[in-house]
């Protein structure tokens, strides 16, 4: 007969902890960037935007489409 041969006992692993108060601003920052760009794809129309006409509309033009979202 033969034994078993006991497995390697597996390493034990830290996770790393972030307190809220780092995470925090990064994601008010990068929340804040998505609702931007959204709206840039979604709904401006050239009367806000900080290049005067139709620049941003025609820059992302095939995304609002592809997004679904009607302009024209």
């Amino acid at each position: 007969m033969s034994q078993a041969i006991p497995a390697p006992a597996s390493p034990e692993i830290a996770v790393p902890t972030i307190p809220l108060g780092q995470i925090a601003p990064w994601a008010l920052f990068f929340g804040l960037l998505a609702v931007i760009a959204l709206f840039f794809v979604s709904a401006d129309q050239g009367a806000i935007s900080i290049p005067a006409g139709n620049a941003v509309h025609e820059w992302v033009h095939d995304g609002r489409h592809l997004l679904g979202f009607p302009c024209h």
